[in-house]
């Protein structure tokens, strides 16, 4: 059995991976904002799950969240920070205010819950931390800057910890979904308060193209919770996991776009180094 312990199951991939432990047996602590949302996730396995009330944005909480959870599970075999919400707007229309709320749950609740569960994970010299990053992490889209920015960083953390962390036995995951049908769009996500004309024709795009797409999207929760199980089962987990066809297409064509751009400036690139004068 694996003890588990997620972020925001009250919805979306974090309930669907909740579900999918919780069906073959293992222990999920998942945390949610809501007594309501609470009750319901326990009444999925009465004594296999447990909610925690929990605002991720509030950090000076989490060590006291992932205590209890320590308490009521024992050790904690898999974190995963799943929680977070979306913003749509232009860079100029997005509020330094908005954004320092979203990076405070997207990215600093996030960090937060890693530095709370190390401790225990380091002494026992094992243990497994998976973080849901985004498409957004690696195929930036016009209207989604601040949401991507959120999680690009966390990419680099979770990149950055897997080496500081495996040789002490304990394995690091990045997942990076596409478009899911998790409701993301209806209510995990907010927009920024200005709105400037100029950007009708390019960041407001974003915003059409998602709530167009609202309860369409390609990818199936369940079947991306089933994935996930396969890839973190396995004897080498890997690093990143990317879920659905347009999370691989579309970080391909960045990908691929990044080679080209290398390689058109690369003569100019090499003309930085230093060359030393001639001794006289």
């Amino acid at each position: 059995m694996t003890n588990w312990l997620i972020t925001g199951v009250s919805g979306g991939l974090g309930h669907a991976l909740a579900q999918a432990a919780l069906a073959r047996g293992d222990a999920v602590v998942g945390t949610v904002r809501r007594v309501a949302d609470k009750q319901a996730f326990e009444a999925l396995a009465p004594g296999r799950a447990l909610g925690v009330l929990l605002d991720l944005s509030d950090h000076a909480a989490i060590p006291d969240a992932v205590a209890t959870a320590e308490a009521w599970l024992g050790p904690i075999d898999r974190l995963v920070n799943n929680a977070g919400f979306g913003m749509v707007g232009a860079i100029e229309e997005t509020s330094i205010a908005e954004a320092k709320a979203l990076f405070d749950v997207n990215l600093f609740g996030a960090m937060a819950m890693i530095q709370a569960v190390l401790p225990a994970m380091r002494a026992r010299r094992a243990g497994h931390i998976v973080t849901i990053t985004s498409l957004s992490g690696f195929a930036p889209r016009w209207g989604t800057g601040i949401y991507g920015a959120s999680k690009y960083a966390l990419e680099c953390i979770g990149q950055t910890l897997a080496q500081e962390v495996a040789p002490l036995g304990i394995r690091v995951t990045n997942v990076a979904p596409g478009g899911f049908r998790t409701g993301f769009a209806a209510r995990g996500l907010i927009e920024a308060a200005a709105v400037i004309d100029d950007y009708e024709d390019t960041a407001r795009q974003s915003k059409h193209s998602l709530m167009a797409g609202r309860g369409q999207e390609a990818g199936d929760p369940a079947r991306a919770a089933a994935a996930m199980l396969v890839a973190l089962d396995t004897p080498e987990p890997p690093r990143h996991l990317f879920l659905g066809e347009d999370a691989l297409r579309h970080a391909r064509e960045h990908f691929e776009m990044l080679e080209q751009e290398m390689q058109r400036w690369e003569p100019l690139s090499l003309t930085t180094g230093f060359v030393a004068e001639p001794a006289a």
